[in-house]
């Protein structure tokens, strides 16, 4: 393989993209040969399996230039081909689909998450190189000292404010704007925020919180509004514990749109039926808010609030781009990547943990509760 790589690259750049491009498609050719020709029966198909037995192993010996492989990979071919038919009870296809789907996803999950969380699990529990055994003590300084304890209280404040307010104010926003003259246009603003990166909007609102000297022109909007009214340019990301609320506000600007959207979408499907009904039984406007529509789109609440909630809890960008964590603003992510930084790889690894443990709660939560509207449905 790495001398088929070798001589790509000694190839002309165009001529690398059609290579490549041919390899691709011999990829997704081979993957439409095992979902949907191979399981299908009929003499020309078991003609197809036949050819391909006798094929793959060819190009394998091309490729390996060993016999011994070769034969290997047609013992395999051979056996798998055997086996798929022979256990293929429901439907033409069935396990070939199953093991071609799963498979890539299993590989992904297993290298991008399984194997990374083992091995940090197991450096949490090691001194900053990584060579020592050192039990609970990466622990123990996360919750002893004061740069942990205050870490570990801003991502809860995060955790707990963000869900709960961008949420309220996107379930405002999609009682209130729903079927009005301009709904397409007032939606497309409140969501907009969504289409930009945290970093971006760190930025934007970076540029709304500067101060400059009461002497100095204010390119700050909050400060110009102050200076405006007679009022001194105030540090707003400087004064603690309120510029915690301050970063706060970034990430409830952007998740309004996400919750807005999804709770706009669930409040449409409510059946009108039970609307009028609840108005014939003589339920007011508020009434019928809560105990119809907020009950009929209960689900859909769960959701934002769940997934806003780990939005939350791993929030970096906004942190590490407006304060990097100083005055008291620093979280469980950032916090962890400025261990990492200054070669604290145990301590690091640590709080990689803490964060991990914070957030499976909530997906086992969110888990659960989709299981059971499932089993309602």
């Amino acid at each position: 393989m790495s001398a088929f790589f070798s001589w790509i690259a000694s190839l002309p750049a165009l001529l690398q993209v059609v290579v490549v491009v041919i390899a691709f498609g011999a990829v997704i050719a081979l993957l439409i040969f095992l979902l949907e020709v191979a399981p299908r029966s009929g003499r020309k198909y078991t003609v197809i399996r036949l050819a391909a037995c006798v094929l793959v192993p060819l190009l394998a010996f091309l490729f390996l230039g060993s016999v011994l492989w070769a034969a290997a990979v047609a013992a395999v071919l051979g056996g798998v081909f055997f086996w798929l038919d022979y256990r293929s009870r429901q439907g033409a296809g069935y396990l070939f689909q199953l093991v071609g789907f799963l498979t890539p996803a299993f590989l992904l999950i297993a290298i991008g998450l399984i194997y990374p969380t083992i091995i940090t699990t197991g450096q949490a529990f090691m001194n900053s190189r990584g060579n020592r055994f050192v039990g609970f003590e990466n622990f123990v300084w996360i919750f002893t000292q004061e740069t942990g304890i205050r870490t570990v209280v801003n991502t809860i404040i995060w955790v707990i404010f963000v869900p709960i307010l961008a949420t309220v104010i996107g379930l405002a926003y999609a009682v209130f704007i729903d079927k009005s003259r301009g709904e397409k246009y007032f939606k497309a603003l409140v969501f907009m925020p969504m289409a930009i990166s945290f970093v971006g909007a760190s930025i934007i609102w970076g540029f709304m919180y500067t101060a400059r000297p009461a002497d100095q022109p204010q390119i700050g909007l909050l400060n110009q509004i102050v200076v405006m009214f007679g009022g001194e340019p105030v540090a707003w990301l400087a004064h603690q514990p309120w510029n915690t609320f301050f970063l706060i506000v970034v990430m409830i600007w952007i998740q309004t749109g996400f919750a807005m959207v999804v709770l706009s979408a669930a409040i449409k499907g409510v059946p009108v039926e039970q609307l009028e009904a609840a108005e014939i039984d003589g339920a007011n406007g508020w009434q019928r808010f809560r105990n119809v529509t907020v009950q009929a789109i209960k689900p859909s609440l769960i959701v934002v609030l769940t997934t806003i909630s780990i939005v939350s809890l791993k929030v970096f960008d906004i942190v590490r781009t407006m304060t990097a964590g100083a005055n008291g603003t620093s979280v469980l992510a950032n916090e962890m990547y400025s261990q990492w930084k200054g070669f604290e790889l145990g301590r690091s690894a640590a709080l990689a943990l803490v964060l991990f443990l914070l957030v499976v709660p909530i997906i086992v939560y969110n888990a659960r509760q989709l299981a059971k509207q499932r089993e309602i449905r």
